[in-house]
């Protein structure tokens, strides 16, 4: 019998402690990081401040309160503005994670907050696994700065990390030792995410769940073009030839406004067509702690057995 397909489903990471979306309008958002505030640009968000969205604030966030503020450049990028000077980097906590926070040039903290809600989802499916007795493998591609990682790590599975840029799996390996993680069963790799999947294939190796945040544009390590519309369904196929005979879940994430929840659920209809299971799919979200608002922050779809 194939899997059954879910209505798309709204999931909101309402369990931090340590991170708050204090505010947002007129294309920006004020967070709580630990003991910092930050404001940020957020393309999503287009309706106007509770105060009435002024162009004066638009330009100073409308909010005092703040300790830095990253000014969109129209000529791309853009840079940070500080009140008081912040250390380069500060920690976090999620549970018993832990989470090295640092502001990029790119707007960037190193963490995506909203993806708490599917760090507990998996998380409770690994544990329940290994309380049946089984080892649980999971491969993490494109893992960013690895809090997925960390995540799957700390709810006893053996973790494959895969990231095309070196810093990225560098960060991954201190938010594993800030976790306590520092010895568990992780490998670290730098590449090509495609080119790592099918090269796991050649070797034998199998993975009882695949997590994956696919960017819409991207570069391998030594240069290799990723995009998502040319090269998901490619990799999607070497990935369910990398699944054990009993694999437990397959997650993947996307920020791109370019596809739907549909479009992921019936990706992951297309890959398991005749495999039973469960496949959901649907938007992730913060909540907004001025008005109860919650903002969209990007798409998921998960198959799970």
């Amino acid at each position: 019998m194939p899997a059954s397909v879910q209505r798309p489903a709204l999931v909101v990471a309402d369990r931090w402690h340590d991170y708050e979306l204090l505010d947002c309008g007129d294309g920006l958002k004020q967070e709580r990081w630990g003991p910092y505030t930050l404001v940020r640009p957020d393309p999503q968000i287009i309706w106007p401040q509770r105060s009435g969205g002024s162009t004066a604030g638009k330009e100073a966030g409308g909010w005092k309160n703040w300790d830095g503020f990253y000014h969109r450049s129209e000529q791309g990028g853009g840079k940070w503005e500080f009140r008081r000077t912040l250390p380069d980097h500060w920690n976090i906590t999620y549970g018993q994670l832990t989470f090295k926070i640092h502001p990029t040039s790119f707007k960037h903290t190193g963490l995506f907050p909203e993806q708490a809600v599917n760090w507990d989802w998996f998380s409770a499916k690994i544990q329940a696994a290994r309380k049946a007795g089984r080892e649980v493998s999971v491969l993490n591609l494109f893992g960013y700065t690895g809090a997925a990682t960390c995540a799957a790590a700390a709810a006893g599975a053996s973790v494959c990390h895969v990231d095309a840029a070196e810093g990225m799996v560098k960060w991954c390996r201190e938010n594993a030792a800030l976790s306590g993680l520092a010895d568990a069963p992780i490998r670290y790799i730098t590449d090509d995410c495609l080119k790592f999947a099918r090269r796991e294939l050649k070797r034998g190796r199998k993975y009882d769940a695949i997590i994956m945040d696919p960017p819409t544009y991207g570069r391998g390590a030594t240069g290799e073009m990723w995009k998502l519309e040319d090269h998901l369904w490619e990799l999607l196929l070497e990935c369910r030839s990398l699944l054990s005979e009993q694999p437990l879940f397959f997650l993947i994430n996307a920020y791109t406004a370019r596809l739907s929840p549909t479009v992921v659920g019936n990706l992951l209809s297309a890959l398991f067509p005749g495999r039973t299971g469960t496949i959901t799919a649907g938007e992730v979200g913060l909540p907004v702690k001025a008005d109860g608002k919650v903002l969209p922050c990007g798409i998921y779809g998960r198959w799970e057995a």
